[in-house]
């Protein structure tokens, strides 16, 4: 658990964490895909107990598979667990135990669902927490989810038809593709 907390809001990956690079991608894979591999199957749900233990949960099930698995379903797979822990989190009052970007790091699978209610979730979490920087791209996402349904720029990814809608989305100067 620390070594993944460790890892991830060092002073070399946070940089990184918006920004990802190949290299960037292949050291979390080398590093954590065996960890996110125990997290996914189960073996690592003791952790949630505890606010850095739920923290770095929720890092190896939403954040890690987004760049160990760029471009891929796979980076989608855990996506559901890493929701399930962040709210059982914040139900026990854990959230309230971290402060900036932890505490942002630990509503971000909310960000990622594409589940207007935790979309709506999400933004009230990052304005009440007063995580601004944060809260302008949880109001974009939830947007995204409110217009659409879904993220369009997931849909090749994920094998899903693009909507006539959501082509001219993703061909637009506007388009978040994640």
């Amino acid at each position: 658990m620390q070594q993944v907390l460790d890892f991830w809001f060092s002073d070399d990956i946070r940089p990184a964490w918006f920004r990802s690079t190949r290299e960037l991608d292949a050291l979390i894979r080398d590093r954590f895909e065996a960890t996110w591999r125990q997290a996914a199957d189960g073996a690592l749900d003791h952790w949630a107990g505890g606010a850095d233990g739920a923290l770095a949960l929720v890092i190896v099930l939403d954040q890690f598979p987004l760049n160990m698995f760029r471009g891929r379903p796979e980076s989608f797979a855990t996506e559901g667990k890493a929701i399930a822990i962040c709210r059982q989190a914040i139900d026990n009052g854990l959230d309230r135990q971290l402060v900036g970007e932890r505490r942002a790091f630990l509503y971000m699978p909310l960000m990622h669902s594409e589940d207007l209610a935790n979309q709506e979730r999400s933004v009230a979490l990052f304005e009440a927490a007063g995580l601004d920087d944060n809260l302008r791209f949880a109001r974009h996402h939830c947007d995204l989810i409110r217009r659409f349904g879904r993220f369009p720029h997931r849909n090749a990814i994920l094998g899903r038809e693009s909507t006539t809608e959501e082509k001219t989305y993703l061909s637009s100067g506007q388009a978040f593709l994640g």
